[in-house]
């Protein structure tokens, strides 16, 4: 059954603008903490909102990663994930990412995930808060890793190019 809709446009714009002071104050402060910690009623109401199988399977994951992305964070957790796997990079959803720091890489998982429910889902309030959690995170990945949000910002515009 839908969601009723009648109150999600001043929620998604309530999202959007907390989304934004946890972008600025993350990036002012250099804080992923502050990153994490005000997307998470975005992600919250994301899966609230989804309701087909694979939308509900995405947001569910975007919410497990960034809550164990706020546990690394808060806990100084580091984990080389390269080493363990002896790989520098990983297939995740089709995308081949690079596999370093724990930390960074729980971001890219969550990044892929709110781009599968941006392309997934009929619903413009899902797509909007997809948008909202993609933007964040890449914002998080530059808080906490400036070269690797360099690289990835690169493959995002190859990609993005494209499908131009």
């Amino acid at each position: 059954m839908a969601k009723p809709t009648q109150n999600a446009t001043p929620i998604c714009i309530g999202l959007s603008i907390l989304a934004l002071i946890g972008i600025v104050l993350g990036i002012w402060l250099k804080n992923p903490l502050l990153v994490i910690v005000f997307l998470l009623p975005t992600v919250g109401y994301e899966v609230y909102r989804t309701e087909g199988e694979s939308t509900k399977w995405s947001s569910w994951l975007i919410l497990i990663v960034i809550v164990l992305e706020l546990i690394f964070v808060l806990f100084h957790i580091n984990y080389n994930l390269a080493s363990f796997f002896d790989e520098s990079h990983f297939y995740v959803a089709g995308y081949l990412v690079p596999l370093g720091d724990i930390r960074t890489f729980a971001p890219i998982v969550i990044a892929i995930a709110s781009v599968t429910l941006f392309i997934r889902t009929y619903g413009p309030y899902t797509k909007w808060l997809a948008i909202i959690i993609f933007v964040t995170i890449f914002v998080l990945i530059y808080t906490l890793n400036p070269e690797i949000f360099k690289i990835l910002l690169k493959g995002t515009a190859q990609e993005g190019l494209y499908y131009l």
